[in-house]
């Protein structure tokens, strides 16, 4: 997920905004478009509903792609050049997490990319990347991989997240198909009458599904899903709660062009056989840094008291020297305590380890803390 914002420009809408208006949802501006931070019951309640129950997320702002090429074998080998995952090895329904690097290995937007098709040569991968940097991700893919392959952008589709442990069970009454799914599995279903392509994945830590639909049918198919008892709509702000109990990047936060996958704790998105190959861009960087260790490192910390400490506030030892800096922070509702993230010095980087964060100038105590904060929940 990105935190990019649209600035000087009109805010576009989803094809569910005039839903979100009517459930009274609070709407600000994020990544350009115009999205629900949260609904009358408040982020707290939402938060915690989800944790509990099934919540139901808008995420039609994010980018929607189909990558074809000659054979799938040649789709796959394609976006291989542009990111470090086996995508070659997928099969059929499998899905993966990976991200664009540039030349430096800096990570350019993160994304999910899953096999869709019958499980022969015609498969394709269908590929989610974040609102903020869809544009861009786009005129890269067809920059790179124009001449080899075909770079459709679903726009008439839209996308919800149903997130939570009663999520399975709701999901199977409008779509039986979708018991079969495990995590990071997908496939094209039937959903309530409505087609739908559906991957058991998500943002919370919790089990769940992302299910793209056409725009056309997207009102009536969220209607469907709100009508389940167990379900209740969720805005963006409980989804960044959330994601940070679960100790998930924020792309533009806690991963950016000026971090790489090393320090980002993300080497289990690429697969060995990318890892020794490389072929993707800032290979030589990102195995050197493999090989020897980065200098800093992506930790979880909990402040001892109750003050949360934001993005960008400086983190220090115990003699006041600045040795890192929080990239996410605030309050944990499932936890009722304060929690962050943040990049260390790789020798301030053991859980446990006592540090300082400076807020309003006064340096308040935390502890190097294991992520996630609270434990995931997905179905494997």
């Amino acid at each position: 997920m990105s935190s990019g914002s649209g600035v000087d420009a009109p805010l576009l809408v989803t094809a569910l905004h005039d839903l979100h208006i009517a459930l009274g949802a609070k709407m600000v501006p994020f990544a350009g478009y115009d999205m629900p931070v949260q609904y009358p019951a408040g982020i707290l309640a939402e938060h915690l509903h989800t944790r509990a129950g099934a919540g139901l997320f808008d995420v039609s702002h994010m980018g929607q792609i189909r990558i074809r090429a000659e054979s799938f074998a040649a789709a796959a080998a394609a976006v291989e050049r542009l990111c470090p995952a086996d995508f070659q090895a997928l099969k059929p329904g499998q899905q993966r997490y990976s991200f664009f690097t540039d030349n430096s290995g800096g990570i350019l937007d993160d994304l999910m990319v899953t096999r869709l098709g019958a499980g022969d040569d015609r498969d394709h991968l269908f590929m989610v990347v974040n609102a903020g940097c869809k544009d861009s991700d786009i005129a890269h893919l067809k920059a790179n991989l124009g001449a080899r392959c075909e770079i459709e952008v679903l726009a008439d589709r839209s996308l919800v997240a149903l997130q939570g442990p009663l999520a399975a069970a709701v999901f199977a009454r409008l779509a039986p198909d979708s018991a079969k799914l495990k995590f990071m599995n997908g496939a094209a279903l039937k959903a309530a009458g409505f087609d739908v392509i559906a991957t058991r994945s998500g943002y919370t830590g919790e089990d769940g599904f992302e299910i793209s639909v056409a725009n056309a049918d997207i009102a009536a198919f969220a209607k469907k899903l709100l009508d389940e008892p167990e379900v209740n709509p969720i805005g963006l702000g409980a989804r960044d709660s959330l994601r940070l109990e679960a100790g998930l990047c924020l792309y533009g936060n806690d991963i950016t062009e000026k971090t790489n996958p090393v320090e980002a704790g993300l080497v289990w998105a690429m697969q060995k056989r990318r890892r020794e190959e490389g072929g993707f861009p800032g290979a030589g960087i990102i195995q050197r840094q493999l090989a020897e260790g980065p200098s800093r490192l992506r930790v979880g910390i909990l402040p001892e008291g109750k003050a949360p400490a934001r993005a960008h506030t400086e983190i220090t030892d115990a003699g006041g020297r600045v040795i890192g800096e929080i990239t996410s922070g605030g309050f944990g509702p499932s936890l009722g305590a304060p929690l962050a993230m943040g990049y260390v010095e790789k020798a301030h980087a053991t859980i446990g380890t006592s540090v300082n964060l400076m807020v309003r100038g006064k340096a308040l105590p935390a502890k190097i803390a294991a992520m996630p904060f609270v434990a995931h929940r997905y179905q494997r």
